[in-house]
């Protein structure tokens, strides 16, 4: 086995990675991280970040929901990195996912973005359940 994912959901989840703590060769890397956002979470960041790229032009620009993304998540020191490219004529974002945010790290995010939309007279609108 090369790579593994467990959560650990239960007492035979948590036998189960005893099992292969005990088996794992010499050297094996072993990564704990807190709970994954929600999709109730990850809904409702799209539906804010939806609503920030309809609504605020960013210097003049119309932004994607992507864009503020990022914009957002560099306000959390989580995503921007920037190196020059290969063809030394602009850059690449060298950040990490969103979706390897922990659930509290999505609460600041959604919070971050709900304070500047209500800085800058966003109308933020709950997302649509009906299709989750």
């Amino acid at each position: 086995m090369s790579r593994a994912l467990l959560v650990l959901s239960g007492a035979d989840i948590r036998a189960k990675a005893r099992h292969w703590v005990d088996v794992a060769p010499i050297n094996t890397r072993v990564e704990f991280k807190k709970p994954q956002r929600t999709l109730p979470q990850n809904a409702r960041m799209w539906a804010m970040l939806t609503d920030v790229a309809e609504q605020l032009p960013w210097h003049g620009v119309k932004l994607t929901a992507d864009d503020w993304k990022l914009i957002f998540l560099d306000g959390l020191k989580q995503e921007m990195r920037l190196v020059p490219n290969i063809n030394g004529n602009g850059f690449v974002n060298l950040g990490r996912s969103s979706s390897d945010l922990s659930r509290e790290e999505m609460g600041d995010l959604m919070a971050l973005i709900e304070a500047f939309g209500a800085q800058h007279g966003v109308t933020f609108h709950e997302p649509d359940r009906s299709a989750a």
